[in-house]
């Protein structure tokens, strides 16, 4: 008996922890801008994979990415929100239709940290809304999108030190081939979601 009451204490316990998004917080357009890529179907799948275009983050993660956006504020520019929180089955159908681990996080192993409700895809623009290059398109996948990869103009290239720059200041973590994506540093402390997002029928 005392076995079965510990197996439904962890069974409620994991499920809760997957599906609850009490702790998520909801990025608003508040001097931030956005082109949730998912929510169109102009996106590396060529499908729409979000219902609506939404931002959810951890309460701490979506603290930092505020600061961060203050302090881009504060330069003459603001945060472009490309993607956030990603539940894990949208994960997997991203896997079925491209499974290269380099640019898309395997759902079977680690997920990606965006499961976690813990990254961003990002980019900058100006205030008044127009157009930062970083060299390559969001989501591109080439040599180009890396973040060592240095063969662009000087304007590129000081466009792109002052976005990675500007976020690890506030706590962002870089990969190396994607110059878009930022994790929190705390990433690995937070449990993978597949809670669907909250959007309204």
């Amino acid at each position: 008996m005392k076995t079965i009451a510990n197996f439904f204490i962890v069974f409620i316990i994991f499920n809760s922890t997957l599906y609850s998004q009490d702790s998520l917080v909801e990025i608003t357009n508040n001097n931030f801008s956005f082109e949730i890529r998912y929510a169109t179907s102009n996106n590396f799948i060529g499908e729409k994979l979000y219902d609506c275009e939404i931002c959810l983050l951890r309460p701490q993660v979506a603290e930092a990415l505020k600061e961060a956006n203050k302090y881009f504020n504060q330069k003459g520019y603001r945060i472009k929100l490309y993607d956030c929180y990603r539940p894990l089955a949208i994960q997997k159908r991203m896997w079925e239709k491209v499974p290269r681990p380099t640019y898309v996080a395997n759902p079977y192993t680690k997920g990606s940290v965006h499961n976690r409700a813990a990254a961003i895809d990002i980019t900058l623009e100006t205030l008044e809304g127009c157009f930062v290059d970083m060299g390559t398109d969001y989501d591109y996948f080439g040599v180009e999108s890396h973040i060592d990869h240095y063969n662009f103009s000087e304007e590129i290239l000081e466009n792109r030190k002052l976005l990675i720059d500007g976020m690890r200041k506030f706590g962002f973590q870089t990969i190396r081939t994607e110059w878009w994506h930022f994790s929190y540093k705390k990433n690995i402390s937070y449990p993978i979601l597949d809670s669907p997002l909250p959007c309204e029928n």
